[in-house]
Order: C-alpha cells, then structure tokens, then sequence
C-alpha cells in the first residue's frame, strides 16, 4: 500500500476513536446517558435496500443513497448520473420523503458530487389553547399550526487509490415543532393575555466517511460519522442532533465459488454502531442478486426494542431500480419502505 495512503487510513482511524471516546465520556463518571438527542427523525432509515438489510449498510458504494448512510460509498459510481428516491409510511401517522442525486465527472477523475434531501410529515395535530373558563382552555382545530421536518445537503467523494476513498457531506437541518399560544399570567395564577411563540431550529450538520478495500477478494471495510454539529435548543435545554458513529465490513461469499461468479452474488455484511442516543447495536444483513437484475434481502438488529429484524427485494434493468422493505413492529403498524432509482 502507498505510504501517504497508509498515513491516512491510521489517521481516520484515530480520528474515529478519538471522536468517539470523546463523546462517550459524561460529566457522571461511569454511568450511562441515553435519550439525550433531539431531530431523532435523523435516526430513521428511509432507503429500501439499506432498510432490508438491517441498515448494514456502511461498506456498500456506487449509489447516490450512500449520503445518508456513508457518504464515500458515492467514490466509485460507474454510471455519470444517478438518482434516488424513497417513501415511507412511519409509525403514528409520519411520512418520510427522501431522495439524492449524484454526479461523476470523468470517471471520478474531479470526484463525485452529491444533493440529498429528506423531508418529514407529522400529521394532523389537534391544538388547545389556554383560556380563561371553566376546563382552562379551548380547542383551535387542527389547522393551527403543522409540524415539520426537512434536511438538505451537498456531499462529495474521492477515491485516492484504488483501495481507499472518502467522502463527505454538510447538511443544513431544520425542525419546525408549530406555532404555541403561551399564557401570561400576573402572580401565580391570573391570567392576563397570551402570546404566540414559534418553535423551529435549524442547524448545520456534517457526515463524514472512509471505505477501504482490502485486497484479499471483495472485504472491504467502512467507518462513518454522521450528524456531528453543534448544540442547539428549543428554549432553556440544549441538546444534540443523533450523533451515530458506524463500523462496517462487507465480502461477497460467491468469491469463493468463482464458477458462479457470472450470475450470482451473495453479499454479507456487519456494523457496529455506537450512537448517542441509544446503546450500541450490531446490524447484519444479507443480500442474494441473480444476474445482477433481481436481489432478496434481509437483515437483523440487535438491541431494538420494537424491531429486530427486516425483509425485501430489489429489481434493477435498463439502469433503473426499484426496491421494497418490511420491517414488523410489536406494537406499531408495519412498516413498508418503496425507494426507485436511475443511472445513466
């Protein structure tokens, strides 16, 4: 391996674990803190495929969705344009709209550029407001104010040998939470007018990644940082966005059959995730493709508490791609994830 390579993989390494050790440490010693992160919508899986497989996702690349997952995966894109778009139907009424959009410049001699966009339905709300009568409020419909949730952001990838690439994205995140009609009151309980307070924050956000191929067939490594900014807040409490730091690795069994190099394509993978806002988790997922045109999926992860594990399948011809994902919960509705694709 070159020696300024080698240099650099060590030094994204240290990076990883010295961001994360950093941020593990809390000011009450050895106890544990969880559930200390706000814009948890940034936590949730909208693509299809990674969804299936559990979102073990960190090692795959050639696709624009890398930028919601590890954005070095878009460093060696085959096709000069490609393009994502994914729907989900959450739990409790939410929807997620997502999708991505990249660019490869003379074979990724200048790189690939990449736009990612992602945007959150609440649903309907049923507001009250405070009054003076006799239950100390009134209702105002559900037409007062619509929560919301949107992040848009501008990535690039370079692959510096045909081992090792990068990437990374800065994002802009926004959350909107409506419009509230706050009480004024005069001593400890005279009410004597109200005021309209908005509640929406943005923020800028970066995800960064590394893919590393490691000579010895298709293994191939990952590492990502996704969510990393600054501390911001709604009224008195900061908080964090869902800091998540992800390790990967990826081999396509089939490589050990070369006989059935040509049509098939058995692909496991492993991530290890240790995110802020919740305890670590291993994600595992599989993904079967017959003449690189049909894929069954599936995947597990450890550490849920109303899921474990997901299913799909995938369809691509003629550069176009659908793919579908189901994921059961215990106590919500099932979800269903529908993402299609193009690359030229």
């Amino acid at each position: 391996m070159n020696k300024k390579i080698l240099n650099t993989l060590s030094l994204l390494f240290f990076i990883f674990w010295a961001f994360g050790n950093l941020y593990s440490q809390n000011e009450e010693g050895d106890k544990e803190k969880l559930a200390q992160t706000g814009f948890q919508f940034l936590s949730v899986g909208t693509s299809a495929r990674a969804t299936a497989l559990g979102e073990a996702y960190t090692t795959y690349e050639g696709h624009s969705e890398a930028l919601f997952y590890n954005p070095a995966g878009l460093a060696r894109m085959n096709s000069m344009f490609g393009v994502a778009f994914n729907q989900m139907n959450w739990i409790a009424d939410i929807k997620y709209y997502s999708g991505s959009l990249s660019l490869n410049f003379e074979d990724g001699k200048y790189g690939v550029f990449g736009l990612s966009f992602l945007s959150i339905d609440y649903g309907k709300f049923y507001w009250t407001q405070v009054a003076d009568n006799e239950s100390g409020y009134r209702d105002i419909g559900a037409d007062w104010a619509k929560p919301s949730a949107f992040a848009i952001g501008l990535g690039y990838a370079k692959e510096l040998s045909d081992k090792f690439s990068v990437g990374g994205q800065i994002k802009y995140v926004k959350q909107k939470l409506g419009t509230s009609i706050v009480p004024i009151y005069e001593g400890f309980n005279k009410l004597v007018g109200t005021e309209e307070q908005d509640y929406a924050v943005g923020v800028l956000a970066f995800d960064f990644g590394t893919l590393y191929k490691t000579g010895f067939k298709s293994l191939v490594f990952g590492m990502s940082i996704r969510n990393f900014s600054q501390e911001v807040k709604f009224e008195r409490e900061g908080f964090q966005l869902p800091l998540t730091f992800k390790i990967g690795i990826s081999f396509n069994m089939i490589d050990f059959f070369p006989e059935m190099e040509e049509n098939h394509s058995f692909v496991i993978s492993f991530d290890a995730a240790h995110p802020r806002s919740h305890a670590e988790y291993i994600s595992i997922g599989g993904e079967y493709t017959f003449m690189n045109m049909f894929a069954i999926r599936g995947g597990y992860v450890t550490g849920q508490d109303l899921f474990s594990y997901s299913v799909g399948f995938g369809v691509r011809t003629f550069g176009f791609q659908f793919d579908y994902a189901f994921t059961p919960f215990d106590v919500f509705n099932n979800v269903h994830r529908f993402s299609v694709g193009f690359a030229y």
